[in-house]
């Protein structure tokens, strides 16, 4: 999906460390590892997190496409050891809401242990850093982000004792969030074809994170008539301005110079100290699902996951508008728009 700002990742949840080698960065951005481990530990904070954060402390490590802090226009190779490395045991019984069933079908896997350790959301800590370098490239255009946790379980208010309740009893809680980047320039995406779309772009890149079950852009509330929807023009001082923004940003597949805003609501983390019924697969008895040390609520580090996700997108749509090989050719071609 992505043709300029391009990565792959690979590692395991519990495996020796998380890679990514991402190509297309142009030369003379300056890396700021200091900013890349604070994203880090912003996905690893927030209330609800297992204990298991508080082993892993994500650091990055940068081994290619760097000299003197900036890069080179070459790949650059980045990783994150697992400080909680380790051999884990194998187990049979499947566990409802992951991927252990359909991925052992699909790859002909008889321990779950194989699907478990890739399809785990541990795998988000490295694409964190690939947005955070996306953010930092973004930044050099005025790009920033923030997000709002909306709804945790049934509450809009009183997220805490929300969570705390859950813990009590074993369970778990999804929730709703929203990430609004600012000061983007009009002509992100295309309406030509419909893989081009920005919206399509940035729905799958949020979809597609552990948990994601829902994503929305702009402000879509039911029944509401057109006339009350769409966002109004008016000239201001010879400027073309709007005082709404149902749109998120975007019309037509194109960003359109107003906040790009994006909603996603993660369903309950599957796994639970109250397990669910299942089936194990080596005997085919019914049983309780497998546990291992979980989240009760993970919506605030989904949040950061998003802000990283959405990042890659833009930063891809930003190169392949403004283009050029180093840092300073691409502030030229901006300042021409």
């Amino acid at each position: 999906m992505l043709n300029n700002f391009r990565f792959l990742t690979s590692g395991e949840s519990h495996g020796k460390s998380l890679t990514a080698i991402i190509d297309g960065i142009p030369s003379n951005l300056y890396i700021d590892t200091n900013f890349i481990n604070n994203e880090l530990k912003r996905r690893q904070t927030g209330y609800g997190r297992s204990q298991r954060m508080q082993l892993e402390s994500d650091l990055i490590e940068i081994t290619s496409g760097l000299h003197a802090g900036k890069t080179t226009g070459a790949p650059v190779c980045i990783s994150i050891k697992n400080n909680d490395f380790c051999e884990k045991p194998s187990f049979t019984k499947y566990r409802p809401g992951h991927a252990d069933y359909a991925g052992s079908i699909k790859y002909n896997l008889n321990d779950l242990r194989d699907v478990l350790e890739r399809a785990s959301a541990r795998k988000t800590a490295i694409e964190v850093a690939v947005g955070a370098i996306a953010k930092l490239f973004l930044k050099e255009f005025n790009i920033t982000c923030y997000s709002n946790i909306l709804q945790i379980g049934a509450e809009f208010e009183n997220f805490n004792e929300e969570i705390d309740k859950a813990k009590q009893c074993g369970d778990s809680l999804g929730g709703k969030f929203e990430v609004i980047y600012k000061n983007i320039p009009v002509g992100l995406g295309s309406y030509i074809q419909w893989d081009k779309m920005l919206d399509g772009k940035i729905a799958q890149a949020v979809m597609s994170i552990n948990g994601i079950k829902v994503v929305e852009i702009g402000n879509n509330p039911l029944g509401i008539n057109g006339s009350n929807y769409h966002d109004e023009m008016f000239l201001e001082n010879n400027k073309i301005i709007r005082k709404t923004n149902n749109a998120g940003g975007i019309e037509g597949g194109v960003s359109n110079g107003e906040n790009i805003i994006v909603k996603a609501i993660m369903k309950p983390i599957p796994t639970m100290a109250k397990p669910l019924k299942t089936v194990d697969k080596s005997s085919m008895t019914e049983c309780e699902a497998h546990f291992e040390r979980s989240d009760t609520c993970a919506v605030e580090a989904c949040c950061v996951i998003a802000e990283a996700r959405i990042a890659c997108v833009l930063a891809d749509e930003f190169l392949n508008k403004f283009g050029g090989d180093s840092i300073e050719e691409i502030k030229r071609n901006y300042k021409e728009l």
